[in-house]
């Protein structure tokens, strides 16, 4: 069994205090200058810095001496609920009663109560199990409203000795005598890289590689922008390099149909020139469709090269319509499953091959 310790904001002061160590799994606490709360897990390959109070966000992540998350105008987290004004974290929880962006008759807030959720209990986790010695942090989140909802969330992150990656898992539970509806999108936000390559295990046509042509009010798109996303409409493959010409700006969003391996995952790369990668693995059977979102501007560089999703993100009664709004029933549970971190060239390599092999099937 793993050793759970609690935490408490007390403990949390504007000096980083190291607080745990074994091994070389560590963990240290601190307060951000804007008094956002965080805790910086670390191993012999790199750190996490995450938020136990302010949505479980994953703020930041470095591995093999290169920071993977997206470049924001944020240099820390902000104390606040609303999402754009705190946004930059690599790892953001989005839902559940609605996520996505809201339109026409929608009353939720953008990506729903998830993002910036206040925490009511946070635990550091250390343990061992299949695949090693691991450190990690867990908490919980009760949402309930009169007459509406009643649900606990439950994240975990685990960093595991040794490894540049790291393991992400969901668990909501509807606390209600009646059925839930739920909609969960997981907004990884990688750092994009001129000359990246996408390689991904889905077929990347026009009719499995979707783009959303609808632009969200808080968008503003510049000359060119409608051209460039009915090129991409027409060949999706020509985003699979980011050369640093393409017009990412403000955004570009697509739906992925993905395929997944014989154990049920299915991957995602960002392949650097040097070889290594950017990794995301999750499971379409659980997350059944893949949001990608490209965002290069002056301000921002992001790439959420696959956020997996239960729906597309054009908000509640959008995806109520299109039947894209899952079903938690009274008592139960659900559950998602994903990794996300760095390759090795050696290990891209490999990931790339078993992806052809995917689609080829």
């Amino acid at each position: 069994m793993p050793t759970t310790i609690r935490l408490a904001d007390a403990f949390f002061s504007e000096a980083e205090r190291p607080f745990l160590e074994a091994g070389e799994l560590r963990a240290s606490l601190f307060r951000y200058p804007s008094g956002v709360a965080a805790l910086r897990l670390q191993n012999s390959r790199g750190e996490l810095v995450m938020l136990p109070y302010q949505g479980q966000q994953i703020w930041s992540a470095l591995f093999d001496g290169r920071n993977i998350t997206m470049r924001s105008m944020f240099d820390q987290p902000r104390p606040t609920t609303n999402y754009l004004e705190t946004y930059g974290g690599f790892l953001l929880h989005c839902g559940a009663t609605a996520m996505g962006v809201p339109s026409g008759d929608d009353t939720h807030a953008l990506h729903g109560e998830l993002p910036n959720a206040p925490y009511q209990q946070a635990w550091l986790v250390l343990g061992e199990d299949a695949r090693g010695a691991y450190i990690g942090l867990g908490g919980e989140y009760r949402h309930t409203v009169a007459f509406n909802h009643n649900y606990v969330a439950h994240p975990l992150v685990k960093l595991y000795a040794g490894e540049a990656r790291c393991t992400i898992d969901l668990t909501v539970t509807n606390l209600k005598r009646t059925p839930m509806e739920f909609m969960y999108l997981a907004h990884v936000n990688f750092r994009p890289v001129d000359h990246g390559r996408l390689v991904y295990s889905a077929h990347a046509t026009p009719e499995h590689v979707r783009i959303r042509r609808s632009i969200p009010s808080h968008v503003r798109p510049g000359p060119g922008y409608r051209e460039f996303m009915e090129a991409l409409a027409t060949d999706p493959a020509r985003h699979h390099v980011l050369a640093p010409e393409l017009s990412f700006d403000p955004e570009i969003v697509f739906t992925i149909d993905y395929l997944a391996d014989a154990a049920g995952w299915a991957h995602t790369l960002q392949i650097h020139p040097d070889g290594s990668a950017d990794y995301i693995c999750h499971r379409p059977d659980q997350l059944d469709k893949g949001v990608r979102w490209i965002c290069r501007t002056p301000d921002q560089d992001a790439l959420g090269m696959v956020l997996p999703a239960t729906a597309e993100p054009e908000g509640y009664r959008a995806e109520k319509a299109k039947g894209n709004i899952k079903v938690i029933p009274a008592g139960g549970s659900y559950t998602c499953n994903m990794e996300a971190g760095v390759l090795t060239a050696a290990e891209a390599e490999a990931v790339a091959r078993q992806i052809e092999q995917i689609v080829a099937a």
